[in-house]
């Protein structure tokens, strides 16, 4: 009668290495930036996905701007952006981008988005819209998109965001082939692969991106297959990360994968061809994103060059 209450185990989670770390954002900058993203109602996957990089990103009023809402319509097992349905879309949404990114002084800019299988058009419209304002209003900053695969609308969707003329065109594949039934149920790799060989096609100046996560339980064979796969599509930039478990709730981490077998990954990388290879336990899509740019222009600079 008089025993005590044991209250239930919290799930274990692993312990993170040393090179996983990072510091606490307490900047006044981060608190800048922070402050203007509320002040125009935007939202940002550096916050919505638990971004480990958040803290040095925003202290150099660097922020990737998350378009459509914060709730997606897909229930992937290592994101952690909210799941359900979403709002309308915000038409004064690509105007506040624009003036974000002319505030912080962005010479280049990183917009991405949740997954809206609920529009008739997947979001598409709202990218072009986004490019255009950030055209007008800030026509000397880069741009860069990270869009969903647009499930059963790709073609069109696709053909109209080239028109718009982003400068980098990303997609990531996230993860290897066999994985995809338990960490992106609600996806199709060829169909990724499909949607980055078509920007190609419609316009092949436009620099394509994508990048996986390791620490799922990928096998070291796959991960060289993935590479090849993306390289068959024509894709210039590999990014790849260290996955770390947003919560609980989500699929655990396999292995953390040290950095010298990042090293050894973008060699290989590069061995294949891509015109610029970020391989880094810290590494995400947009980490740095302004610098590898940059770089990436050269790299085909030099190669045309070399060409003749």
């Amino acid at each position: 009668m008089n025993a005590p209450i044991i209250p239930p185990e919290r799930p274990q989670r692993e312990r993170k290495p040393d090179w996983i770390r990072v510091k606490a954002p307490t900047s006044a900058g981060f608190n800048e930036t922070r402050r203007l993203m509320r002040d125009l109602n935007l939202n940002t996957v550096c916050e919505e996905a638990a971004c480990p990089n958040i803290g040095e990103c925003w202290t150099k009023k660097h922020a990737t701007v998350m378009i459509l809402g914060d709730v997606c319509t897909r229930a992937c097992a290592f994101c952690n952006v909210k799941t359900g349905m979403p709002k309308a879309v915000d038409p004064l949404e690509p105007e506040h981008v624009a003036i974000a990114a002319a505030k912080m002084g962005l010479e280049h800019i990183v917009i991405t988005s949740v997954d809206r299988d609920d529009l008739p058009d997947g979001g598409a419209s709202q990218f072009v819209k986004v490019i255009e304002a950030l055209r007008r209003n800030t026509p000397k900053t880069t741009i860069e998109i990270l869009t969903p695969d647009f499930r059963n609308k790709a073609d069109a969707a696709v053909e109209a965001i080239v028109a718009a003329r982003p400068d980098v065109y990303n997609h990531n594949l996230e993860t290897v082939p066999r994985l995809y039934p338990t960490i992106r149920p609600g996806a199709r790799y060829y169909a990724s692969l499909r949607l980055l060989e078509s920007v190609k096609r419609h316009d092949p100046s436009i620099f394509t991106k994508s990048g996986v996560m390791l620490g799922l339980g990928e096998e070291r064979m796959e991960v060289h297959q993935v590479m090849d796969d993306m390289r068959s599509a024509g894709i210039d930039f590999l990014t790849m990360g260290q996955y770390l478990q947003p919560t609980p709730k989500h699929t655990k981490v396999m292995d953390f994968v040290t950095p010298q077998a990042f090293d050894a990954y973008a060699a290989i990388a590069r061995a294949k061809g891509f015109l610029l290879v970020a391989s880094s336990p810290l590494t995400r899509s947009s980490y740095h994103a302004g610098d590898d740019f940059a770089k990436m222009r050269d790299a085909r600079a030099a190669q045309l060059a070399k060409a003749g």
